[in-house]
């Protein structure tokens, strides 16, 4: 079926469609594209690209009829990474003004008990939460 523009029907989906002769196929390529023939004068050949760019194409230029296959393939979702979680990061990595533990110069550790980005400790020991007091 591939054939150059000039041998096609007005009107006819195509795909695979080279932008100059002999060259090999550029246009409309990806799974469930197709490209629409709308005229032919005697040198060019108008075609409506997926885009819905209708471009002047060599009439000696070749293109398969039909659709190409897996129409669905722009149809998926893609699964995102992290889901929805954010990515943990160590409080000395970080700048002085983001963590107590964060700043100096290269590799450091931290120079203090282990503390939460707003300064509250959270190993052993430190009460978290306050009891509510019962009667």
């Amino acid at each position: 079926n591939c054939i150059p523009l000039a041998d096609i029907c007005i009107g006819t989906w195509v795909h695979n469609i080279e932008c100059h002769p002999r060259q090999g196929a550029k246009l409309a390529r990806a799974g469930g594209t197709f490209a629409k023939i709308m005229k032919e004068p005697a040198p060019q050949c108008l075609v409506c690209l997926p885009s819905g760019v209708e471009k002047l194409i060599d009439s000696r230029c070749r293109a398969t009829i039909c659709i190409v296959s897996n129409p669905n393939h722009g149809a998926c979702k893609l699964r995102k990474g992290g889901l929805g979680r954010r990515p943990i990061v160590r409080g000395v990595a970080m700048n002085p003004v983001d963590h107590p533990h964060g700043g100096g110069e290269g590799r450091t550790k931290g120079g203090r008990p282990s503390v939460s980005p707003w300064g509250k400790p959270t190993k052993e020991g430190f009460q978290t939460v306050v009891g509510k007091h019962r009667n």
